[in-house]
C-alpha cells in the first residue's frame, strides 16, 4: 500500500480556492503554481551556487555562453546579446564589468575592422567551470527524489510546456 503523498503549499492553496471559488476550475494551479514555486526555489539555489564563486546570475550567463561556444571561447557582443536575450546597451555594460573583473577580454575582430570579440580569460574559465560544477552538484541534490526515468519523463513534459514560449521568442 502506497503512502499518501506529502501535502505541499500548493495543495493548501488549491483547497482554499476550491472552497472560496467553487465555480472555477483551479486545476491549472496544481501544475503551474508548483512550477512557479520551484522556479523561486531554484533561483535561490542558483544564486547561492554563483555567490560561492563571487558571480552574479548575469555574469554566469555571459561566461557560460562563452564557455559553451568552444575554443577559442570567444564571441561577438552581438552573438552574446542574442544568446542572453538582453539589449546591446546592457550587454556593453556587462562586458565592461566582466572585463574590469578580469573574467573576459576584448580584442579587435580580425574579420571586421569595426568589430570586437569577447573571450574568456583563464580566470573567467576557472571561475565559470567551478561555479558550473557547484551548480550541477546542487541541482542533482534537488532532483534526488526522482529516479532517472522520472526525471526524463518530467523533462519531456516541461519541454512540451516550454516549446511554444521559446518559439515566440522573448516577451
Amino acid at each position: 500500500m502506497a503512502l499518501p503523498a506529502a501535502e505541499d503549499e500548493v495543495d493548501r492553496l488549491v483547497r482554499s480556492w476550491q472552497k472560496e471559488r467553487p465555480d472555477l476550475d483551479v486545476a491549472p494551479l496544481q501544475v503551474l503554481s508548483r512550477i512557479s514555486r520551484l522556479a523561486k526555489h531554484l533561483d535561490r539555489t542558483r544564486r547561492a551556487a554563483f555567490a560561492q564563486h563571487d558571480l552574479e546570475p548575469w555574469e554566469f550567463d555571459v561566461l557560460t555562453t562563452l564557455r559553451r561556444s568552444g575554443e577559442p571561447y570567444e564571441l561577438s557582443p552581438g552573438a552574446l546579446l542574442r544568446a542572453t536575450l538582453v539589449t546591446s546597451g546592457t550587454m556593453t555594460n556587462r562586458i565592461d564589468r566582466l572585463a574590469a573583473a578580469g573574467l573576459v577580454r576584448r580584442r579587435p575582430d580580425p574579420e571586421d575592422r569595426r568589430g570586437v570579440l569577447v573571450s574568456l580569460t583563464e580566470s573567467g574559465m576557472a571561475r565559470v567551470d567551478a561555479a558550473l560544477a557547484d551548480l550541477l552538484r546542487r541541482e542533482h541534490e534537488l532532483l534526488a527524489g526522482l529516479d532517472k526515468q522520472a526525471q526524463r519523463v518530467l523533462a519531456g513534459h516541461l519541454r512540451t510546456l516550454l516549446v511554444p514560449f521559446d518559439a515566440t521568442g522573448p516577451t
